[in-house]
């Protein structure tokens, strides 16, 4: 009898529904495995880029406080550098590396802009491809060769240019000096031309993703073609264009080696646009390696504080701004 119950027990769980339902569970128990570890990794890893962050402000901050802690906020204000003397101040560098990547804003957004309208607005597939493709390629394109390139044809250009704006406009102070070439005109161009990729591909993303039924229903109302990009194309994700903006701006305050090519790298405020200057990253990439005394590479190591808060700076502002746009679009 207790032999007929147990095979009868046997029976029932070896059936093909039992061993159903097991395997089901084996697969549940596997799978809230796997999400949990994949819970924990992808955990991990936003930590570290935090845990990377803070690193690097860490080691910024410890090694230039020697210089924070004689300087302090003089060494903002202070026009001065002079290694020799020990004597280091930051504005000649602040001031080269905001005008550079203003200027370099004003001449590259018209055209990332146009060149990104036309790629998804009016260009047709066969002419849209082969420039996508040439613009992926200037963002290829390493900055030493934009530096060469600034040497050998910029540089000329700027400096055989320089007395037709002198003729003509020579009463306004932007446009007086010495005709160098090497300038912050000149460094401003070529930062046009590197950021000039990254705004027109993200500023075509943006454009887009805008809905065809806003295009239809623009056209249906009888709205033309540039009526319809300027009024319901642009605004309608204007939030996508401002961040292709600060990303731009962001990488410009950032670039080393083409501008240490063609500004000049001379540590002085100037109203012109045709004299040298320099900026934080120039001087890094030119005074690091030639430190000796432990206050200069603290000093260079608070520029490199400066820029990293600057930039840091510029990318909370972008956030800030694709945040208010996206509000009010949904307000509106």
């Amino acid at each position: 009898m207790m032999q007929q119950l147990h095979k009868g027990h046997l029976g029932r769980d070896s059936s093909p529904g039992a061993q159903g339902e097991h395997k089901q569970d084996k697969r549940m128990l596997a799978a809230t495995i796997q999400d949990r570890a994949f819970k924990h990794i992808s955990l991990l890893a936003a930590l570290a880029v935090l845990a990377l962050v803070v690193v690097i402000v860490y080691q910024l901050t410890t090694n230039a406080w020697e210089a924070i802690s004689r300087y302090r906020l003089g060494f903002v204000l202070s026009s001065v550098w002079d290694p020799v003397f020990h004597d280091y101040g930051a504005l000649p560098f602040v001031f080269g590396t905001v005008v550079s990547s203003l200027l370099a804003l004003l001449i590259a957004v018209p055209l990332s802009l146009g060149v990104a309208i036309f790629l998804s607005e009016i260009a047709t597939a066969k002419l849209r491809r082969p420039i996508i493709f040439l613009v992926e390629v200037l963002a290829s394109i390493p900055s030493v060769i934009y530096g060469l390139w600034g040497i050998f044809v910029l540089v000329p250009l700027v400096r055989q240019s320089q007395p037709f704006f002198q003729r003509w406009f020579g009463f306004l102070p932007i446009f007086q000096g010495p005709p160098f070439g090497y300038s912050l005109l000149a460094a401003a161009i070529i930062l046009a031309i590197m950021i000039i990729p990254t705004i027109t591909s993200l500023s075509r993303d943006a454009l887009a993703a805008v809905p065809n039924h806003q295009r239809e229903a623009s056209y249906a109302l009888g709205a033309s073609h540039w009526e319809t990009i300027k009024n319901v194309v642009l605004p309608y994700n204007k939030s996508g264009i401002i961040a292709a903006v600060m990303l731009g701006l962001g990488r410009a305050l950032g670039e080393t080696m083409a501008v240490t090519m063609v500004i000049g790298n001379m540590p002085q405020i100037s109203a012109s646009l045709f004299m040298p200057a320099q900026t934080m990253a120039s001087l890094i990439a030119n005074e690091f390696g030639e430190a000796v005394s432990p206050l200069h590479v603290s000093a260079l190591m608070e520029i490199g504080l400066l820029l990293f808060l600057v930039t840091l700076l510029i990318n909370v502002l972008a956030k800030f701004l694709t945040t208010r746009t996206k509000h009010k679009g949904v307000q509106k």
